[in-house]
């Protein structure tokens, strides 16, 4: 069960570092505008907080990673928390699709972490 937390730890940290190439770099790329259905206009104007943003992502990503490769339950139960609370907060204030991909991954590698 440890290896399978430690794994859903990783994975949910390489999606945070996903999330931190598209916020940092991707923004105001066609690809980056059309995952998150910008107009050119508003991502050139919320560049500077996008990539805020993604550099928060990639602060997550290094935590999980931390985690899962030290296998320390504590760490990774710290990050995949922060994880699921800015998941939440994401979908109430800005999608609620931001539960179903940030949130719900966090969830299942905390459980996974929890019982392992």
């Amino acid at each position: 069960m440890r290896i399978a937390a430690d794994i859903a730890t990783a994975l949910v940290a390489l999606l945070h570092l996903y999330f931190l190439v598209l916020e940092m770099f991707l923004w105001t790329r066609p690809f980056g505008m059309r995952v998150f259905g910008l107009t050119p206009e508003f991502a050139a104007a919320s560049k500077a907080l996008a990539a805020n943003q993604g550099l928060y992502n990639g602060f997550l990503a290094a935590g999980l990673a931390w985690g899962a490769f030290l296998g320390s339950s504590a760490i990774a139960i710290f990050f995949l928390g922060c994880v699921i609370v800015a998941g939440v907060f994401g979908a109430i204030t800005v999608s609620r699709k931001i539960l179903w991909v940030q949130a719900l991954p966090g969830i299942v590698a905390l459980a996974l972490v929890w019982y392992a």
